[in-house]
């Protein structure tokens, strides 16, 4: 059984800027700038799948520049010392933070995955059963970066035979 996504594109915007305050950008000096582009050409990427009550996936994709700079923020290192684990570690953990607060603001009896991370185009990987319900896309000092949520294609069935 799933129900109604009771996250919005302002709920992800709203807890995307949380992390970025708290872990990406304390001093406030280089915020995340939203463009509405969903075009917009990532490298990496990484996601959490939600499943239970409600089905889909939290995925963080950005340019490769912007997640060395992330992974040299979170861990307060130099853009130079960022390794490739690193860089793998921090993409998880960004999915996974999100994520959290995603399955926070579902129903009971959501469960979160351990994240996924893929040092590839987001385009690399299809959600064949799902669904592009929302996403945050904008830029981190002029490089690509996006927080979008997919829901279950059964689940959104559901919904609308419901309705």
């Amino acid at each position: 059984m799933s129900v109604d996504v009771v996250v919005n594109e302002d709920d992800l915007a709203e807890m995307v800027e949380q992390v970025w305050v708290s872990y990406l950008d304390p001093e406030g000096v280089s915020p995340l700038v939203p463009t509405g582009d969903e075009a917009q050409t990532t490298e990496v990427h990484s996601s959490v799948s939600i499943t239970g009550s409600w089905t889909g996936h939290v995925v963080y994709a950005s340019s490769t520049a912007a997640a060395r700079r992330a992974a040299a923020a979170f861990l307060a290192m130099e853009d130079g010392e960022v390794s490739q684990d690193d860089l793998s570690d921090v993409l998880g953990e960004l999915a996974n933070i999100v994520g959290g607060n995603v399955k926070a603001m579902l129903p009971p009896g959501c469960f979160l995955s351990l994240p996924q991370v893929v040092l590839a185009p987001e385009a690399t990987t299809i959600y064949p059963s799902a669904e592009r319900i929302t996403g945050l896309y904008g830029t981190w000092d002029g490089e690509p970066v996006s927080v979008s949520m997919w829901q279950s294609r059964s689940d959104l069935k559901k919904e609308e035979d419901t309705e």
